[in-house]
């Protein structure tokens, strides 16, 4: 995310200036995580998932991966265990299995991808090549990505599932505009989750799609958690409120994030980035004090009068 990483450094001194308690004095200990069931069978999930769109499509040089490797070891060390990809993601999955693999985490992590083509053929060599990338012969979570002929891939998934081939199914989108066509979805669809927009820049999903979810009791991943670093850009120079403590928040980062999975109906939210020292402070939001309905509407409030 280019905001994210061109300005995230500053955000994290000003906020770090008016915590109460000193970065280095924070101490990530991965059982207090918190975590969050899926609805329909109650398998517990971190809040704080790791997405790979951009940052995880590398080349195989050891100065391209070795940044990727610091970010993977430490979100498996902070609790971590959601990593979300697509083959829309250029060379994420391949990336984030080679990596896995070199670090033998593979048991200690949830894998989500999804299936991005049109055709019922296209769509079984397109995932079979997501297995292969992502070296596992059981999907945690396969996705219709942004809905792409989605009933013929979900007719293909539900056997899948039944042949234990893939233990979750769901859907997704990034974008309002396509929250009508992805409420009928939901309606109408027997799945498992859902993976949609949801920030403090974009919260349109309040609206109908989170309260469908929940009555629908099903888990929601969250993309854009953080506005594709927009979110950033409209706090540049400003501090944390003098209260951000009450919410357990440090930084600008922990700020947004919390806000998100303090949501009752999300599961998890999936931020990608690049840089170890990024993670750390995305993880550090499903740590500690978890916002009630006032604190987030409070939190809502000072972002929306910046």
């Amino acid at each position: 995310m280019c905001a994210e990483s061109l300005s995230r450094r500053d955000f994290i001194r000003c906020a770090l200036a008016a915590a109460l308690i000193p970065w280095e004095e924070q101490v990530v200990m991965a059982d207090d995580i918190l975590t969050k069931p899926i609805p329909k069978t109650g398998e517990r999930l971190p809040a704080i998932g790791l997405g790979t769109w951009q940052t995880f499509d590398v080349g195989a040089s050891e100065s391209a991966r070795a940044p990727l490797r610091a970010v993977l070891r430490e979100f498996v060390r902070a609790g971590g265990t959601v990593i979300d990809s697509s083959p829309m993601y250029g060379k994420s999955e391949a990336v984030t299995g080679d990596l896995a693999a070199e670090l033998d985490v593979q048991k200690k992590i949830f894998l989500a991808t999804k299936v991005w083509t049109s055709g019922r053929d296209a769509g079984i060599r397109q995932m079979q090549e997501s297995y292969n990338r992502l070296r596992t012969a059981r999907m945690d979570l396969m996705q219709v990505h942004n809905l792409v002929d989605y009933s013929t891939h979900l007719s293909t998934l539900r056997r899948w599932k039944e042949e234990g081939k893939v233990r979750y199914i769901g859907v997704t989108h990034y974008t309002a505009s396509a929250y009508d066509e992805l409420a009928r979805v939901l309606a109408r669809e027997d799945l498992d989750f859902v993976q949609l927009n949801y920030s403090l820049a974009e919260r349109d999903a309040e609206k109908r799609l989170l309260p469908l979810a929940a009555e629908k009791r099903l888990a929601v991943l969250i993309n854009r958690p953080l506005a594709a670093g927009n979110l950033f850009s409209r706090v540049l120079g400003k501090p944390l409120p003098p209260w951000a403590n009450e919410v357990g928040c440090a930084t600008w980062a922990q700020f947004f994030l919390k806000f998100v999975i303090s949501h009752p109906a999300v599961t998890c939210a999936i931020p990608a980035t690049s840089k170890v020292q990024h993670l750390s402070d995305n993880m550090r939001a499903a740590f500690g004090l978890v916002p009630d309905a006032s604190a987030r509407e409070r939190m809502a409030r000072y972002v929306a009068g910046l």
